[in-house]
C-alpha cells in the first residue's frame, strides 16, 4: 500500500502530506503511527531540515479515529482487553503525540479542510497553524462517547486556555475557521487556494533562519510551560552559551553588520 505520508523537501522546508483522502486521511492504523514517528524521527536527524509543513490531501485535513473501524473493534482501539487497549494507545498514537511534542524543527499545520477529534488533536500537536476558509475543527470524543485520548486534553487548553478547551471537549461542537481564529486555535485564515502559498510563505521566512539556532528557539517554547522561570533562565543561559560559539551566530553578524544577506550552513 502506498505510505500515508508523502514527503517532498525543498531547501530547508519539507511538507508532509496525509494521503488517504477516501478515508479523509483518518489515523486508523498502527502502521500510520509508527510511519509519523519514523518520518519525524527522519527528521529530527537531518541537520538540513529547518521546518516541516503537514497538511492533508483531499478535502480533509484528517478526519480523526476511523470510526467503522472503532465499532468494528479492527484499528488500533479497542482490543480484545483493557489491557490491550491500553498498550495500544501507548504504542501507536501516544508515540506520535511524544514524536511530535519532542521535534526541536518547528512545524506549521496547513489546515486544508475538517480536523475533527485526533485530526484537531494531530494539529495541536504542531507549533503553528493556518486555516483554509472551508476548515472545520471539532474536538469531538464526546459525541462517540470516549474522551481526547491521544493528549489533546493536554495540547489544546495549552492554546486556547481552559474554559474554551473545556466547551470544545464537553459540547463536541464544531466550530469554522473564522471562529477558531478568533479563539487563537489558529493564527490566520486564508482563502482555500492560497493556504500552501501561504504556508510556504511562512515556512520560507523561518528557513531564512539558522537551523540550530531554531531549534533550540522550539525547546525553550515548548519547555517553558513546564519550568520555573528560574529554570527556565538556566537552561536559556545555557543554550545561550551553545549557539554564541556556533558558526551561523558569527555570520549573522558578520552579514548585518555588513548589510548582506546571511548564507547559514548550521554548524
Amino acid at each position: 500500500m502506498e505510505d500515508f505520508l508523502l514527503y517532498e523537501k525543498s531547501g530547508g522546508v519539507v511538507t508532509l502530506t496525509m494521503n488517504r483522502p477516501e478515508t479523509r486521511n483518518a489515523l486508523s492504523t498502527p502502521e500510520i503511527c509508527a510511519e509519523f514517528v519514523d518520518q519525524l524521527k527522519a527528521i529530527e536527524r537531518d541537520p538540513s531540515a529547518n521546518v516541516v509543513i503537514l497538511t492533508g490531501a483531499g478535502p480533509a485535513f484528517c478526519a480523526g479515529g476511523d470510526i467503522k473501524k472503532m465499532r468494528d473493534r479492527s484499528g488500533f482501539a479497542p482490543m480484545k482487553t483493557v489491557i490491550d487497549t491500553r498498550d495500544s494507545y501507548r504504542n501507536t498514537i501516544h508515540l506520535v503525540a511524544k514524536m511530535f511534542n519532542g521535534l526541536e524543527v518547528p512545524v506549521i499545520a496547513a489546515i486544508n479542510g475538517p480536523a475533527i477529534g485526533a485530526g484537531l488533536d494531530l494539529a495541536c500537536m504542531c507549533d503553528m497553524r493556518i486555516a483554509a476558509q472551508s476548515a472545520r475543527f471539532a474536538e469531538s470524543f464526546i459525541k462517540v462517547g470516549i474522551i481526547p485520548g491521544d493528549g489533546g486534553a493536554w495540547f489544546l487548553p495549552r492554546i486556547i486556555g481552559i474554559s474554551r478547551a473545556s466547551e470544545l471537549a464537553f459540547t463536541g461542537d464544531m466550530i469554522d475557521a473564522q471562529e477558531a481564529e478568533r479563539i487563537g486555535l489558529v493564527s490566520r485564515v486564508v482563502e482555500d487556494s492560497e493556504l500552501m502559498s501561504a504556508a510556504r510563505a511562512l515556512a520560507s521566512r523561518i528557513d531564512a533562519n539558522p537551523g540550530r539556532t531554531l531549534r533550540i528557539t522550539k525547546r525553550l517554547i515548548r519547555d517553558s510551560s513546564q519550568l520555573s522561570l528560574e529554570h527556565h533562565l538556566e537552561m536559556a543561559g545555557a543554550f545561550q552559551s551553545i549557539i554564541h560559539e556556533t558558526e551561523d551566530h558569527r555570520e549573522a553578524l558578520d552579514a548585518l553588520l555588513e548589510k548582506r544577506k546571511p548564507s547559514f550552513r548550521n554548524v
